[in-house]
């Protein structure tokens, strides 16, 4: 063999390994979801793909009940139902013996239906501590929530929840503040924002029904010693008086006792003694 033909086949070899190679490192897979976050027992649509002329084998793994729907070559349908917790989704298809995947998530959400407001306590000082509580029972997921503490139209605090909390709990928040006169004058509430809108939802919104302070002005300590002393001196008064009404009916009515005895005893004085 010349030395022309030996280096054409050796460089057609190389071009087979060589292309071969890229097209099995060329292919890829997609996954397209018909939503990312749906509300329990909803159904949904998924499609994986790849770019592979011809896969060897492809398809949807998943946890969930799934229902192939329609299928090619290149791609599969399927429709996911009964979802009832977040889960993972994969497509997978295999190219001239290597596989690829692509996964995906797909949240479960409860939106805020009840807010309950409480304030403890409902009649305070100025100048005194109170207590806002708000509290959303079943919602999720949490890491989307932010509860808003709201004097009137003004926000007082404002909590959010990280991912690892727990699904399905009762989210609270508190805030602690001092009581000021205007206070008895506005509306407290609590809302409640569920933002899916990073992952293809909407925004839920909802109000606690508003409760108000009653406030009240402290007696100062000055008012208060006053009060005391004048008090204790009408007692003071009082119970002495009773003791001096005491004391004279008791000397009139030893003074009447002893003059009606003088009197008797004269009298049973025989004659003889008399004068």
């Amino acid at each position: 063999m010349s030395s022309f033909g030996f280096g054409t086949l050796t460089v057609a070899l190389f071009a087979l390994v060589c292309c071969s190679g890229s097209d099995e490192k060329a292919f890829e897979v997609h996954m397209r979801l018909e939503k990312l976050i749906v509300k329990p027992k909803e159904s949904f649509e998924v499609n994986c793909s790849t770019t592979c002329n011809q896969p060897e084998v492809g398809g949807l793994e998943t946890s969930l009940n799934k229902i192939l729907l329609l299928e090619q070559t290149q791609w599969k349908h399927y429709l996911i139902s009964n979802i009832s917790h977040d889960t993972v989704l994969w497509c997978h298809f295999t190219c001239s013996g290597k596989q690829k995947s692509m996964s995906s998530n797909v949240s479960v959400y409860q939106p805020p239906r009840q807010v309950f407001l409480t304030l403890q306590p409902t009649w305070v000082a100025v100048g005194k501590s109170f207590t806002i509580e708000c509290r959303v029972p079943a919602v999720e997921p949490l890491d989307s929530l932010t509860l808003s503490l709201l004097r009137g139209s003004e926000t007082l605090h404002s909590q959010t929840f990280g991912k690892a909390a727990p699904a399905l709990q009762e989210a609270t928040a508190t805030f602690s503040s001092m009581a000021h006169r205007e206070d008895g004058h506005h509306n407290f509430s609590c809302l409640a924002v569920l933002d899916l809108m990073s992952r293809g939802g909407e925004v839920f919104c909802t109000h606690s029904a508003p409760k108000m302070l009653e406030i009240y002005e402290p007696v100062p300590d000055s008012q208060m010693v006053i009060i005391v002393t004048v008090v204790s001196v009408l007692l003071f008064l009082f119970v002495t008086s009773v003791l001096l009404c005491f004391i004279f009916s008791q000397h009139w009515r030893q003074r009447r006792m002893g003059t009606y005895g003088v009197r008797a005893a004269w009298r049973r004085l025989p004659q003889a003694f008399r004068p």
